[in-house]
């Protein structure tokens, strides 16, 4: 299979998995508190990912480990907290929608910090990709008027923390392979993690309560999959594509957030169908090949 191939192949895989992530963390808070759902999100993909990619750590050079440890850090410490915080008082699928503003900071922070040229065709799908996300965002805002949509900022500054990211892989983390990224990012970040959980009192409490165990078994599977192999697939798809269709994952998750939305009661509407069919063609447009 070629890297073209691959990286379609890659893109709909996380799809699935991110798409389903933001369910899980709204499953995951029914029972643990965001700080736990964050940090306990972080620790067990660490375990996960050590005991299948320590080894590859030696292939990351000295000079390359500070920009792992930003990219841990903007990329899988403050992220899961962010979200974790903001879904406490808007829905799930509005959370998607509004993760897919990604792909935007990236062409931004990839020309202005890392010099990274996008080309027109690319900036103008980012664009139409937006526009679908206002309209949804819009629309979701009639069905839920209680909803405190001033913690979609959280969100915002996590796109910014994943735009950094797609950026610092691609110019200076390339040359190594993408577990050894992803384990080299958990490595700075376990700790402050742990740390976090202890102190918010998750294993004082975890024993004596049923619901933070069905919560801690939802992060489990958010962790396993949302975290340690979607990472791994996603820094790949950065390095055999471009910074901008990696991140355009962001425009595809939405839909399955929303089918997920859908099942557990948030609302949705015709309009919102409308604008993720006009995110897709964003993902189109910024992805398809100039004519030679």
């Amino acid at each position: 299979m070629t890297n073209n191939q691959l990286k379609w192949l890659y893109l709909f895989i996380l799809s699935l998995i991110w798409g389903s992530s933001f369910i899980l963390i709204k499953k995951g808070l029914v029972g643990l508190t965001d700080y736990q759902v964050g940090s306990f999100r972080i620790v067990l993909t660490s375990v996960f990912l050590f005991s299948v990619g320590f080894k590859t750590l030696k292939q990351i050079r000295k000079e390359q480990w500070k920009w792992v440890a930003i990219s841990g850090f903007v990329s899988s410490f403050f992220p899961p907290f962010l979200f974790a915080m903001a879904q406490n008082h808007i829905d799930s699928a509005i959370a998607s929608v509004l993760n897919s503003l990604t792909p935007l900071a990236t062409v931004i922070i990839g020309v202005l910090v890392f010099r990274i040229l996008s080309t027109r065709r690319q900036i103008f799908g980012v664009v139409i990709g937006l526009v679908g996300t206002v309209i949804l965002i819009l629309v979701g805002a009639d069905f839920n008027p209680n909803q405190n949509y001033w913690y979609s900022v959280l969100i915002i500054i996590a796109t910014l923390g994943y735009a950094l990211n797609v950026n610092i892989i691609k110019k200076y983390l390339n040359d190594i392979s993408a577990l050894a990224v992803t384990t080299g990012n958990f490595l700075f970040i376990c700790i402050p993690s742990f740390v976090i959980l202890y102190y918010s009192g998750f294993f004082g409490s975890i024993l004596e309560s049923e619901a933070m165990q069905r919560s801690a078994i939802f992060v489990a599977i958010l962790s396993l999959f949302g975290t340690a192999i979607a990472k791994v697939i996603f820094n790949k798809l950065v390095q055999i594509s471009s910074p901008v269709f990696a991140s355009s994952v962001t425009y595809t998750m939405p839909v399955i957030a929303v089918i997920w939305g859908l099942i557990d009661g948030e609302a949705f509407s015709f309009m919102q169908i409308f604008a993720a069919s006009v995110i897709l063609l964003g993902v189109y447009m910024a992805n398809k090949r100039n004519r030679t």
